[in-house]
């Protein structure tokens, strides 16, 4: 007689759980789970901020970034509604549309320019997204500028047996099946988007720190925690376990980020993330003296 063996997945336990209160960034109002006065930073993720939605047209347009420089990590939009413009020092110009994902690898420094395109803007729409910011290690924090622009159609995606669960793979890899983005340390960023109903046993790098951000939506964590909009949406796990369950109560979208962690001083100011103030002054130096290069308004 044939005796089946079931594999139970060891899950992670929860480190901290946050919510993703508003701050206010100029005129924009946006959602900041991280960094918060409880989790400084996830490391290597340095910042999470989530703007939108916001309704766009030609007499509210407050989410139109001009030129700015940056150094020393990787900030990342993931754009979940609406139609962004792209324009860097490295004469790149893309159009980000919903579901796309710019990745843009600073390094010794880059001057970038984003917000609605004029079209855009013209017909009016809603305007989603996330900003992440990823640090980078001491040994690439002056490597080269880079900019990649990964469209939504381009993604794999990794469905549950039932398919009310597709995970679409952003960076790194889950089952063997792997991300169009090329990262320049071992990290994995998934967006997952589930119907009610759906449940899904997510495996995790057991030497990456992880984390989860619901954008949408009702979740049960381990069967134990749930994440709400306006309520708890955040999530970080120790390195205890294999993965973590998700069961959805709603139709829900969510974030899940893993990294390797540097382990590593962190010194950041404004649009600079580096490892001393030395540093930090020297980047605002070059900045002024045109190291980073230029970008018209």
């Amino acid at each position: 007689m044939e005796t089946k063996i079931n594999i139970v997945m060891k899950l992670n336990t929860i480190k901290n759980v946050g919510r993703s209160d508003f701050v206010n960034m100029g005129p924009i109002k946006l959602r900041q789970p991280l960094p918060t006065q409880e989790i400084d930073m996830v490391d290597p993720f340095i910042l999470l901020h989530h703007y939108g939605p916001y309704e766009i047209d030609e007499d509210n347009n407050p989410f139109d970034l001009g030129p700015h420089p940056h150094r020393g990590f990787e900030p990342i939009t993931f754009l979940i509604q609406g139609e962004q413009l792209h324009r860097d020092s490295l004469n790149n110009e893309s159009l980000v549309k919903e579901g796309d994902v710019q990745w843009t690898t600073a390094g010794r420094g880059i001057i970038h320019a984003e917000g609605p395109s004029k079209d855009f803007v013209k017909r009016g729409g809603t305007l989603e997204g996330i900003q992440l910011w990823l640090n980078l290690p001491a040994d690439k924090k002056m490597m080269p500028a880079n900019y990649q622009h990964a469209k939504n159609e381009d993604f794999n995606v990794v469905p549950s047996e039932d398919k009310k669960v597709n995970i679409k793979i952003i960076a790194g890899s889950l089952n063997e099946i792997y991300g169009k983005i090329s990262t320049q340390t071992s990290v994995n960023a998934f967006m997952i988007n589930m119907e009610e109903g759906g449940y899904y046993e997510l495996s995790t790098p057991k030497n990456h720190q992880s984390m989860l951000y619901l954008l949408d939506g009702d979740v049960a964590i381990n069967d134990t925690i749930d994440l709400k909009k306006d309520e708890n949406q955040f999530i970080q796990f120790n390195k205890d376990g294999d993965g973590f369950s998700i069961e959805a109560k709603a139709k829900s979208q969510l974030l899940f980020l893993s990294g390797e962690p540097f382990n590593e001083k962190v010194k950041s100011w404004g649009p600079y993330v580096m490892n001393t103030q030395t540093e930090i002054m020297e980047a605002m130096r070059d900045y002024q003296d045109g190291k980073m290069g230029f970008l018209p308004a």
